[in-house]
């Protein structure tokens, strides 16, 4: 497999604009900020969500939320993914007969940026999944991986106001999504995995925004083993994962980290006063994202 399958591209005009105001000092200044635009999902017809995203990788987007909302089965045939840009509009459809009428009627609300939902069967799933014991997270690549991360072109870096969700395999990163809610960074993840046949089995995920109830029901539900962030947790997100034996680590910046779930995959084999503190830099990015949605 070659690395990186995908990276953000932060000079991609069309996700951002330039605007003019003025700074601290009354100077009058240009910045970029990120598109917000709304995405309407269809499946086999029927309008499901419309959900506001940078506008792109749209395919990816509907096909993962579906998929994360239990709405498509792994094994679904999916006979033609549909996107009119005009519209701003994605039609799914499968070969299989869809049954999210009654699924529309049980969601329940979490944490996620823009008031995220699940669906309530979604939850019976979750119990069922067997994460694999045998998937390990080396410090070395941890280490690794978050400077990497951190060093990778990206809208945040560029206009910041957006989450990042990456996908990893061991300290390598596979692939990286943004968008304005992190819940939609990791269905464009999970949809990308779906439409190129990546196992989850010995993956990493990495997130910039909080260890929400959201993120690790997704994470789970996706089947990979191990769940970063270099924000912070909810309590009901550490209790799902353990629940799950998902392996959470949170407040990863620099040197440091904290383990609260699935600590046994974990492998300390880099000594950390060998590692350098991270920039300042990103120091105050990763303070403010854990306010942020």
């Amino acid at each position: 497999m070659a690395y990186p399958l995908l990276l953000p591209d932060p000079t991609n005009p069309a996700l951002t604009q330039p605007v003019v105001g003025l700074d601290h000092e009354g100077r009058r200044v240009e910045a970029r900020i990120v598109h917000e635009r709304p995405l309407t999902i269809f499946l086999n017809g029927r309008e499901i969500v419309t959900v506001m995203t940078i506008g792109d990788h749209p395919e990816e987007l509907a096909i993962g939320y579906l998929l994360n909302q239990n709405m498509l089965r792994p094994d679904d045939v999916v006979t033609a993914i549909e996107h009119d840009p005009e519209l701003e509009v994605v039609v799914v459809r499968t070969a299989r007969e869809t049954d999210f009428e009654h699924k529309l009627q049980k969601k329940i609300k979490t944490s996620g940026c823009a008031q995220g939902t699940v669906f309530g069967d979604l939850m019976e799933r979750f119990d069922e999944i067997r994460l694999p014991r045998d998937a390990v997270l080396k410090t070395s690549w941890l280490y690794a991986l978050t400077k990497k991360i951190n060093m990778t072109p990206s809208l945040y870096l560029e206009a910041g106001a957006i989450h990042g969700c990456v996908l990893c395999q061991r300290d390598e990163i596979l692939v990286y999504m943004e968008d304005v809610g992190r819940h939609n960074a990791v269905d464009k993840i999970a949809g990308f995995m779906w439409k190129h046949g990546i196992k989850p089995h010995d993956k990493i995920f990495y997130t910039t925004g909080r260890l929400t109830s959201e993120m690790v029901i997704k994470t789970v539900q996706m089947e990979i083993p191990i769940l970063i962030s270099r924000s912070g947790f909810t309590a009901w997100g550490v209790e799902l994962a353990r629940r799950a034996g998902l392996t959470l680590i949170g407040r990863a910046r620099g040197r440091r980290f904290l383990a609260l779930s699935g600590e046994e995959r974990i492998v300390f084999d880099a000594d950390p006063r060998r590692i350098e503190e991270e920039d300042p830099r990103f120091q105050r990015k990763g303070a403010r994202d854990d306010g942020e949605g």
